[in-house]
């Protein structure tokens, strides 16, 4: 490798995408189309980025599978901060193993944080952490050490654990010091901002106030009965009853949760589930109905009491009965807290992360766009929606794997 690409690596790896053209710019061959490529994206101009990548990964030879391999990883990279989350994973897979078996263990494991990095947005915390698995992370650089704690950190936000959140985010700031990469202090400088960031909404006995993670974490580890309206479950001293695939039986939980101690009544509950305003017997029949399944889904953490006008929820063991929402609610949410972070999304992404159709997505954006909430640039399968942080939201890293988004 001649001495200006060593000089124009070394420029990227400080994070001095401009040094680095300043060496390669005016050259075609392989090596310098891919650190050609690499700087474009360091540069934010991903489309051209991809396409240099390409052209350096189609120009290697048969022998040179280790330079094909870091290209996919390159690439793969730039799929992640343009939310492409379809780009395909057994490419990245594939390069991972090659360069591992050629020894770049550095490179391998910076594929290795890619691949954790997309099943976190996609909510899959447990196959995250497995991808992490087996790594030391004292053998590699610091803006690599960086990228792990930076994913430790997310997956414990997930888990609500905000004191090994706090401790890799620690770590992650110490090493992207030690890399000197600014682009990547910033980084985790704006993923601590996230344990000051109200993470959700607790309703109880008809008040409300906004709580942070580590309220959240506090809340669910006591002997509370939490009706939890982020993943639409019901917690209560270490059980949990999913109701996210019964919705009807989630919205009577929720509102005797927000009315506990008091009852609610039958026109109120059927309002709710149902949405009519004036019940009639029919309604009134299949509220009676519904409240049997919850009764049933519920009995190991509450009963169900029929009262003179309605019903009232009856925690067994718990001192309290709390809701925990969002921090802000309305329509479309789900979708709004996804593009809280800042970047360009595309609404197969969007739906990938969120496990619901991409035409119920688009739906959903257009909606979003008509009430100048959200925005996007491109055309067909470049098209692109973003929208700047939206007060009261907390990073992606904390939505479920899968959430109602109408």
């Amino acid at each position: 490798m001649d001495s200006l690409i060593t000089a124009a690596a070394r420029a990227l790896a400080a994070g001095d995408p401009l040094g680095a053209l300043k060496r390669v710019a005016l050259r075609d061959d392989p090596p310098a189309l891919a650190l050609r490529g690499i700087a474009m994206a360091q540069l934010g101009d991903l489309d051209r980025a991809k396409a240099l990548l390409r052209r350096a990964a189609r120009a290697f030879g048969a022998k040179e599978a280790v330079s094909r391999a870091r290209c996919v990883v390159a690439e793969a990279e730039i799929a992640l901060v343009s939310r492409d989350l379809g780009w395909p994973a057994k490419e990245l897979d594939a390069a991972r193993e090659t360069l591992e078996r050629h020894g770049d263990h550095v490179n391998a494991a910076h594929a290795r944080h890619l691949e954790a990095r997309r099943l976190l947005l996609t909510g899959h915390v447990d196959a995250a952490e497995r991808a992490l698995a087996g790594l030391d992370p004292t053998l590699f650089p610091s803006a690599s050490r960086a990228a792990y704690e930076l994913v430790l950190a997310g997956i414990a936000m997930r888990r609500i654990d905000t004191r090994s959140a706090r401790a890799a985010l620690d770590r992650a700031a110490h090493a992207a010091r030690d890399a000197r990469i600014e682009p990547l202090m910033a980084e985790v400088e704006s993923a601590s901002r996230v344990l000051d960031t109200p993470a959700a909404r607790v309703i109880a006995r008809g008040e409300e106030r906004l709580l942070l993670l580590e309220d959240v974490e506090a809340m669910l580890a006591s002997d509370a009965l939490v009706v939890d309206a982020c993943r639409n479950v019901v917690r209560c001293d270490g059980v949990t009853v999913p109701l996210a695939t019964r919705p009807i039986l989630f919205a009577l939980a929720r509102a005797l949760g927000e009315a506990w101690p008091a009852d609610v009544s039958r026109d109120a509950l059927v309002e709710r589930a149902f949405g009519p305003k004036h019940a009639d017997e029919s309604h009134r029949a299949r509220l009676r109905v519904e409240v049997g399944r919850l009764r049933a889904e519920l009995r190991s953490v509450a009963d169900i009491g029929a009262t003179k006008r309605g019903f009232a929820l009856a925690p067994r063991g718990a001192r309290e009965v709390v809701v925990l929402a969002w921090p802000v609610e309305e329509q479309h949410a789900a979708v709004l807290a996804l593009l809280a972070d800042g970047e360009s999304w595309s609404s197969s992404a969007l739906a990938l992360a969120l496990g619901g159709s991409q035409r119920t997505v688009q739906r959903a954006l257009d909606s979003l766009a008509s009430a100048g909430k959200v925005q996007s640039f491109g055309q067909g399968r470049a098209r692109r929606w973003m929208t700047p942080p939206v007060p009261g939201f907390t990073t992606t890293l904390l939505l479920p794997a899968s959430l109602r988004i109408d």
